[in-house]
């Protein structure tokens, strides 16, 4: 099993997990985390740190955001691993509340 970053990531992109992630599984997108699947150890430490509750074991994923299971695997073959927290997105606050925002995912 592994952890999965979910839709509330997208436009705010707080870092907080990446500093407790004990084997670098996090990959950063222009404007989303994911979790590569294939490195993630399913410790779970990821999960009470992020802001926006974006992050849950792959069993717990919300039916509605079923898809974001292989939007992670896919997007972390592309793009680099992420190792040391950076300040969230300037867009972050407005953002974090924001529901249904899929569509504003950047590739």
């Amino acid at each position: 099993m592994t952890h999965v970053v979910l839709e509330s990531c997208i436009r705010c992109r707080y870092t907080d997990c990446v500093d407790v992630c004990p084997v670098d599984c996090f990959r950063q997108g222009p404007n989303m985390l994911v979790i590569d699947p294939n490195e993630c150890i399913d410790c779970a430490v990821c999960i009470p740190e992020c802001p926006v509750e974006a992050i849950k074991a792959e069993e717990d994923v919300p039916p509605e955001q079923q898809q974001f299971i292989a939007l992670n695997a896919e997007l972390a073959q592309g793009w680099p691993a992420l190792t040391k927290a950076q300040d969230p997105l300037a867009e972050a606050e407005q953002w974090k509340d924001v529901s249904d925002k899929l569509r504003y995912l950047e590739r």
